[in-house]
């Protein structure tokens, strides 16, 4: 009996994406997915690891995969294609969640999966410009369709709009000084390869503090990516969308990089896990009680083991939440 050969491109997907906290995220949507037809939204499909999981684990499910990147959907579809109709690829951005689901007559799902932040796919293409580590076209889209690049940001806004930016966006200590030069550099020659940009922030960054902390332009390049996706505007809608999308006894799973991205998860799912009864008021009436539970102990770190195996999952800390009432139904 001959052995079948592997797909290239289901392999090469494999081999790229190794996806984070993959059994702790499986056990935690399991209660949910023991229906009869379940359906999970993978809100960010990336290279289909996480989704290849769930349809292998859970053969009654069908998973719709959301992402904007159509290098992802290539990759991902060719992983996927074993998997039939129980994969739905959608090309969109996951706070469109209400709208992908209402274009295909679904009111409720099982489950909603985020595996935030920047994916192995767009961190390993190097013409893509995500990576400090190698020189690249100054670039950082998740959707090269879209208009707004990196290169056009360290290039037009002005000093105090990048200070900005690389204050809140990267959290970075030294955004001032990494914005006045950005712009005094600028005037004589435009940015436009990630290696220009590394080589000024390096030399704005006090040799002192480039002795802990990783890269010098590790929260530069965290910024820029950010601002050029909105990825932070866009998670803010998405959270609370998925939380509204899923039925009671539904799940919703979150994996953030950053602190940024887990803030905004906390503080979405901790909105609706406690009371709204009025100080003071004798009775909890039921519209009053949660609308979640929170299912993990604060954000869940991987094991050290994982990080062995997976450098890149370091910085993951994982979040979920199970809806326990539905306001739409309650009296």
């Amino acid at each position: 009996m001959t052995q079948e050969r592997e797909c290239p491109e289901r392999s090469d997907a494999r081999r790229r994406h190794v996806p984070v906290l993959l059994d702790r995220c499986l056990d935690l949507l399991a209660p949910a997915l023991e229906g009869p037809s379940p359906v999970v939204v993978d809100a960010t499909l990336g290279m289909g690891g996480h989704t290849e999981a769930l349809l292998t684990r859970f053969p009654r499910l069908t998973v719709l995969g959301i992402d904007r990147d159509p290098q992802a959907h290539a990759l991902a579809g060719e992983r996927l294609a074993p998997f039939g109709d129980r994969f739905r690829p959608v090309r969109a951005v996951y706070d469109e969640i209400p709208e992908v689901l209402a274009e295909r007559g679904i009111d409720r799902v099982d489950g909603v999966l985020f595996d935030l932040g920047v994916s192995s796919l767009q961190l390993d293409e190097r013409e893509r410009g995500f990576a400090y580590s190698y020189d690249a076209p100054l670039d950082m889209r998740m959707n090269a369709e879209d208009e707004l690049t990196a290169a056009h940001i360290v290039n037009t806004y002005d000093e105090s709009h990048l200070r900005r930016i690389l204050r809140d966006w990267g959290e970075e200590r030294y955004a001032g000084r990494i914005a006045q030069a950005l712009v005094e550099v600028r005037q004589e020659t435009p940015f436009s390869r990630t290696g220009e940009l590394v080589e000024v922030v390096t030399r704005a960054v006090p040799a002192a503090a480039q002795r802990s902390g990783g890269h010098p332009a590790k929260r530069t390049f965290q910024a820029l990516r950010i601002e050029v996706n909105a990825e932070l505007e866009v998670l803010q809608r998405a959270v609370p969308a998925a939380l509204r999308a899923i039925r009671v006894g539904g799940r919703v799973a979150a994996l953030s990089y950053h602190s940024l991205e887990d803030r905004i998860v906390k503080k979405a799912m901790a909105s609706l896990a406690v009371s709204r009864a009025p100080k003071g008021f004798p009775v909890e009436l039921e519209e009053h009680r949660p609308e979640l539970r929170i299912l993990t102990r604060g954000a869940e770190p991987p094991s050290p083991e994982e990080i062995d195996a997976n450098p890149r999952a370091a910085s993951a800390r994982l979040r979920a939440a199970e809806r326990i009432r539905d306001p739409r139904t309650t009296p």
